[in-house]
Formats: C-alpha cells, structure tokens, sequence
C-alpha cells in the first residue's frame, strides 16, 4: 500500500464514525440525502480499498485518492436513487447496495484509467530483447508477454528480485503503445481473436470480464467464459509465431 497522511485519515474515520452514530435507527424513508451518503461511506471506502494500488496499475492513485473518487461516485449515483423503483418487500440496504455498488466501481475504474502512469518493460527484459539482434522468436514471446503482464498485472513483483534492478528508460506512452498492439493483432488476428484479446486487456476500451465478452460475441455453451480463455490464449500465441521480431526490436530500440 501506498504511504498516505494517517493524521487526515484518521480525522476523516473519527468525524465519519461520529456522524454514523448520528443517524442511526432511522427508517429508510426518514434518511435526507446527506445521511444516505454519509451511512454508505465506509461501504464506498471498502469498495476503493479493493484495487490494488501498484503503482503500474493506478499510476499517481495513493489509497486516498481511491477513497476519494469512490465518495464522489457514491454522491453521484445516491443523487440517481429513486425509492420509487425499488422493491418494497426485499431488502432496501441490499437493493441501495446493488445499485450504488457498480456506479462506484465504475467512477474508481474511470480515474484509475486517466492516471495510470505509463507502461514499463524492466530494463533487464529490454536487454535480453536487444542482445537477441532478432535472430530469436523468444524476443517476440518475450515482448508481448511483458506487456499483456503488465497491462493485466499479474506479475508478482515480491518473488522475483529481478524486478529490484532499476528501471531506467522512460515508460511507453500507454496510447501509442495500444495503437501498435492493435495494428499488429489487426494484421495477424481473424475478428474473433481480435476481439477477445482488445476487450480482455482494455487496449482501446474498459477491460471486460471473460462472462461479458462471451455474452457480447455470442460465444456460447456451458463453459463459454472458458471458451474465452482459451481463444486468447490461441490469439496471443498466434501473435507471438506471427510477428517478426524484427518489428519488435524497431518498437522497442
């Protein structure tokens, strides 16, 4: 986790937990606007603390600033809470729950994306890239491996010392770096491949969990989300014999 000012933050959880105890017993008709975003504040807080906040993965985020946009979201969706809709005979807190729970998720995801800092490959990487003169297809399994890790974050950086050498060039600008992974997957790739790799990693798009993307491409069967699995799998190693590593090398030098 990320250092961040423990005297706000507990300021903040004490003038928070005061004003819980304020309203609580109340009936969830009798509550003002105020009191609804003030009593699911700390449900907005556990929301925010549920991304991880890697530095590859929220860029200049500290835990505050999740925090932060997850009250912002929160406010936002209790201002599109309507009681009219809601189910009189089910639980009102589950249902206030259902409801704000994706729009907070949402509003995070959204301020993750504009500040995620730029994607890096480790210098070590880089080097073993370079040495190979792209006489090795392992440069091209090497590349695109180190950046759909990096964009899936999935590395895990505490059992590999590796990733303690020093990262010193300068990060690819994210947008530039999507723009050349989809042209080449546009050139290797049949539209089905294409599609699952660009919306399981968010190339030009929020990423999608595997049950959408099957939903969304009509890919159906007891096991579609698997199904998923698997064509990305074949549409990264399709990329990997398909590309020249001697693309790679002119990205990358």
């Amino acid at each position: 986790m990320k250092h961040y000012n423990r005297e706000n933050y507990s300021r903040y959880k004490k003038d928070l937990d005061t004003s819980t105890r304020l309203i609580e017993g109340k009936f969830w008709d009798e509550y003002t606007r105020e009191e609804l975003i003030i009593k699911f504040m700390p449900y907005a807080e556990d929301i925010a603390r549920s991304f991880s906040v890697a530095e590859k993965v929220c860029g200049i985020l500290s835990i505050e600033d999740l925090i932060q946009e997850a009250n912002k979201s929160l406010v936002s969706a209790i201002d599109r809470l309507d009681f009219d809709f809601m189910n009189p005979n089910d639980d009102y807190e589950k249902q206030i729950k259902g409801f704000i729970s994706k729009r907070i998720r949402g509003g995070v995801r959204r301020a993750i994306d504009a500040n995620r800092g730029d994607i890096r490959i480790p210098e070590y990487k880089l080097t073993e890239m370079r040495k190979s003169e792209g006489k090795d297809r392992k440069l091209v399994q090497m590349f695109f491996n180190s950046i759909f890790l990096s964009i899936d974050d999935k590395i895990d950086q505490s059992s590999d010392k590796s990733f303690e050498i020093e990262d010193k060039p300068d990060g690819y600008n994210i947008v530039l770096l999507n723009k050349y992974i989809l042209s080449l997957m546009q050139k290797h790739l049949n539209d089905r491949e294409y599609d699952v790799l660009r919306l399981s990693f968010g190339l030009d798009c929020d990423k999608m969990p595997a049950k959408e993307i099957a939903k969304l491409l009509n890919i159906q069967g007891t096991a579609d989300f698997v199904r998923v699995s698997q064509i990305k799998r074949e549409a990264l190693d399709k990329l990997i014999d398909s590309v020249e590593p001697e693309d790679v090398l002119d990205f990358i030098n």
